[in-house]
């Protein structure tokens, strides 16, 4: 049942029978009686199926996997964080929202920035980091429009932390499939907007074991059979839970083409009660999946055809698409990625705008281009502390500073001068309509930009690896898939030569 008639067009042939129907609790009754199904799977179809667990349950429709209270479990935030207490699992701290009041003093407790979560959302929706007790406020009317029926919960949002995530096949509360991959940005960017490493390459053997440690409880708690994702932010010795989805997450189909098995035949194994043991599922235990590449999984998105909007990532989703690459380390994949997004190698200058508590990194980056060949730009107050750290560049005028003997930002751009736009907002920015016309000036002219300062991390540490040259893809070797397979031992193959993939 899927009203996109487009995620299967593709596979036209992977279906016995499609209904080009509403995902709704009648459509689903009528077709669930008309076929008089044996069960029905709501694992596989992103966020509404599961927001559908409970209705056809009480409908008497037999949920196949894990039980639809055991999703409700999941995806109740107040429910899901008080089994988290109960079974000794870590997680920021929390509290259920009852009032305006009660909200504004658990945030003055914590101390902000806080982040307020509805229950039972669509890729985020109406989530937001909240840094004030004014900014509290109006997220909560948000939140309360958005999630009438379910409660909202309000945690602590824990700055700098890396975001971890495992992606699994549970059966009868056993994890018997898993991945734990990293995202290159802090947590605070949407798990769908964020670039995706497997397997992970920075995280410590602690902070591992202990993904490992809570992801059984975890599964073992809401007695999960199919698939699942878990979402960890680590930091320090802290490593804490923050979300479980009792279903597949949109990186089942990069984990499964990475670790060389298929998840989800795995999840309906699962389901259906079939036997698993001939697949070679990677485990909890497993260390050595895959062994001799590094995949990456980079984010696309429509900023171009969305007029006016601000092409900045958050905690509410905003891609369109993704695309997955492989390389010999994590940085030729992570280039190879971003290349294939549409991203363009810059050949010419490079523009920074970087807020102030974040030039540590921004100059160890810009140094770096430097190094490489660029001439760089910079905004009046990044150029300033720049030039302090000795590094060369050139001073811009702001978008809106009107008359100066500085060429204009937004000119330059417009005049193609600039070949990559690096601009990096935070809570504390403060010309906010000069870095909005920047990042919008360089979307509505094809100039390619980096809002995240991770990502400016990584993509000067690749160009810096990979020894390219001004404009150039030194170190980088592509492959079709073909003279892949050419030079792929039969050892290394996934599958049979003789079977069609």
């Amino acid at each position: 049942v899927n009203y996109n008639p487009e995620t299967v067009s593709t596979d036209y042939d992977e279906c016995d029978r499609l209904y080009f129907e509403e995902l709704s609790r009648e459509r689903v009754l009528d077709i669930y009686e008309r076929d008089t199904s044996d069960g029905v799977v709501v694992s596989v179809g992103g966020q509404i199926p599961n927001g559908l667990a409970i209705p056809l349950d009480q409908a008497g429709v037999k949920i196949m996997g894990t039980p639809a209270s055991m999703i409700d479990n999941a995806e109740d935030r107040q429910k899901f964080s008080s089994a988290l207490d109960e079974i000794g699992v870590q997680q920021p701290r929390w509290s259920e929202l009852s009032s305006t009041e009660s909200a504004l003093e658990f945030a003055n407790d914590v101390g902000y920035p806080v982040l307020v979560r509805p229950s039972y959302v669509l890729s985020g929706a109406a989530m937001n980091v909240a840094w004030s007790d004014e900014q509290l406020r109006a997220c909560l009317e948000e939140a309360a429009d958005v999630s009438q029926d379910h409660p909202v919960v309000i945690s602590d949002f824990i700055e700098g932390a890396v975001e971890i995530e495992m992606d699994g096949v549970a059966k009868d509360g056993e994890i018997i499939a898993a991945a734990i991959h990293e995202h290159i940005e802090n947590a605070g960017v949407h798990s769908g907007d964020a670039t995706l490493v497997l397997p992970a390459q920075d995280l410590t053997a602690y902070q591992k074991q202990r993904v490992r440690d809570a992801s059984r409880k975890i599964a073992k708690r809401l007695n999960i059979t199919g698939p699942l994702n878990i979402q960890f932010v680590a930091k320090g010795t802290d490593v804490m839970c923050i979300e479980c989805n009792v279903r597949a997450s949109r990186s089942f189909p990069f984990v499964s083409k990475t670790m060389g098995v298929d998840f989800i035949e795995a999840a309906t194994r699962a389901m259906v009660g079939a036997d698993t043991d001939v697949m070679n599922l990677p485990t909890l235990e497993t260390r050595n999946r895959p062994e001799n590449f590094v995949g990456v999984k980079a984010p696309m998105f429509s900023f171009t055809r969305l007029r006016g909007s601000d092409p900045v990532l958050g905690v509410e989703m905003a891609s369109t698409g993704e695309v997955a690459c492989y390389g010999a380390t994590k940085e030729e994949a992570f280039m190879k990625s971003l290349l294939s997004t549409g991203f363009k190698m810059p050949k010419k200058n490079i523009l920074f705008a970087v807020q102030d508590s974040l030039m540590d990194d921004a100059t160890h980056c810009a140094y770096q281009l430097h190094e490489l060949g660029y001439t760089l730009y910079a905004t009046r107050e990044t150029a300033a502390n720049l030039r302090k750290n000795h590094v060369p560049c050139k001073v811009v005028a702001y978008p809106t500073e009107g008359e100066s003997e500085d060429p204009n930002a937004i000119d330059l751009i417009k005049s193609d001068d600039i070949g990559l736009v690096v601009n990096i907002p935070t809570h504390k920015s403060t010309r906010l309509e000069d870095n909005f016309l920047m990042r919008r000036t360089a979307v509505d002219f094809g100039v390619p930009l980096l809002t995240n300062m991770q990502l400016v991390n990584c993509f000067t540490d690749a160009m810096y690896v990979n020894n390219m040259k001004k404009g150039e893809m030194v170190g980088l070797h592509p492959q079709t898939l073909f003279e892949h397979y050419a030079s792929e031992s039969d050892a290394d193959a996934w599958t049979n030569p003789a079977e069609y993939h």
